[in-house]
């Protein structure tokens, strides 16, 4: 909205300033930071007023897990409301790739609400039918993903990029919507696997959200791609606004999350923000990237399919309890240990995924 302003420019005075992304990256990202201080506490109060008992704990978890009792959940509407105002103020409403992202965040956290929403009402962890959020998954990523391939240029539409081999593209054809829904809901559910522990999935989701937006800010820009020789997606670069207003909300809501939390992320906000990060890597053609960058992510959602398929077949376990953070837990790991290390892996992770930009 404020990009506007530019406007009344003559190209020497403040407003000139709006014209640029960084500028506007770290309006957002204050705009974001200052809305979680803002309306944190607020939030929290009515959360915990209209909750009563808070998020449900479930009984087979891990034993410290209990005194969590009567946490409030749906914390993810305070990042969610934060990247959005932040968004909405800064970047270009004109702009394609502004709106599929918001899209994808808004719509997976309308999902997740309603399934925070069943699971405080009814005090019950099952929620939303796995079926049901797995379709209604599906079709905003459908959505998304016709959306995202009109927004590409000709010659990169259903096309899928290879990372390291320069100028190689795997052209996909009408196989590239399903794939495209197959990282966006890959990913959303992947980021709510994580969200397990104080602080474990937030700090994880701004390390891949920062280093996907160094990638959108590349390869919108026609110079850096050409040097860099990656496929130029002209308008991406507002990507990086979004990423910003993502990062600021995200630290603010940590600022509450920490351990002990004062209020969970709840499917609310681990939803979206998962679903926000596979929007920004196919709008980028970086969905390969994304299993790189989001490692950690990838790992926790494979622990899961690992054990759930290992059980069924032997009826043995092969963690102590999945996602593999719980099994790290059961080990006698302290949380803050399991939480940081984790932290570490989602950096070391991030900087790997950066570095395939100038791998070719």
């Amino acid at each position: 909205m404020l990009y506007w302003l530019t406007a009344l420019s003559d190209g020497g005075d403040v407003f000139n300033l709006f014209r640029y992304i960084t500028f506007r990256a770290g309006g957002a990202f204050m705009t974001a930071l200052i809305f979680g201080f803002l309306f944190g506490t607020p939030l929290i109060n009515v959360l915990r007023r209209k909750q009563g008992k808070g998020q449900p704990i479930r009984t087979d978890g891990p034993e410290g897990h209990f005194v969590k009792a009567g946490t409030p959940t749906m914390g993810g509407l305070l990042i969610v409301g934060a990247l959005l105002t932040s968004t909405l103020l800064w970047a270009r409403l004109d702009n394609p790739f502004v709106w599929i992202v918001l899209f994808v965040t808004l719509a997976f956290g309308l999902i997740g609400f309603a399934d925070d929403y069943a699971k405080v009402s009814k005090q019950n962890v099952a929620g939303l039918s796995s079926r049901m959020r797995l379709g209604l998954g599906f079709v905003i990523a459908a959505i998304a993903a016709i959306w995202a391939t009109w927004a590409h240029p000709p010659e990169l539409q259903n096309q899928l990029a290879l990372p390291v081999f320069k100028d190689v593209l795997l052209y996909l054809g009408y196989f590239f919507t399903p794939f495209a829904m197959f990282v966006i809901v890959g990913s959303a559910n992947a980021v709510n696997l994580t969200d397990g522990l104080d602080g474990l999935a937030i700090m994880p989701v701004m390390i891949a959200a920062s280093a996907l937006g160094v990638i959108a800010y590349t390869v919108g820009r026609v110079d850096f791609s050409d040097y860099l020789d990656v496929h130029y997606v002209p308008g991406t670069g507002e990507i990086l606004i979004f990423v910003a207003g993502l990062v600021g909300g995200g630290l603010g809501f940590l600022w509450y999350n920490a351990p002990p939390a004062a209020v969970f992320m709840g499917d609310t906000g681990s939803l979206a923000l998962g679903g926000a990060i596979g929007a920004i890597a196919v709008a980028t053609k970086h969905e390969i990237v994304l299993g790189i960058i989001g490692g950690l992510f990838v790992v926790e959602a494979l622990s899961v399919i690992i054990q759930v398929l290992y059980f069924k077949r032997t009826g043995k376990r092969v963690f102590l309890m999945a996602p593999i953070h719980h099994h790290y837990e059961k080990k006698g790991w302290a949380e803050p240990q399991i939480v940081i290390r984790f932290w570490i892996i989602s950096l070391i992770l991030a900087m790997i995924g950066l570095a395939t930009l100038k791998l070719r």
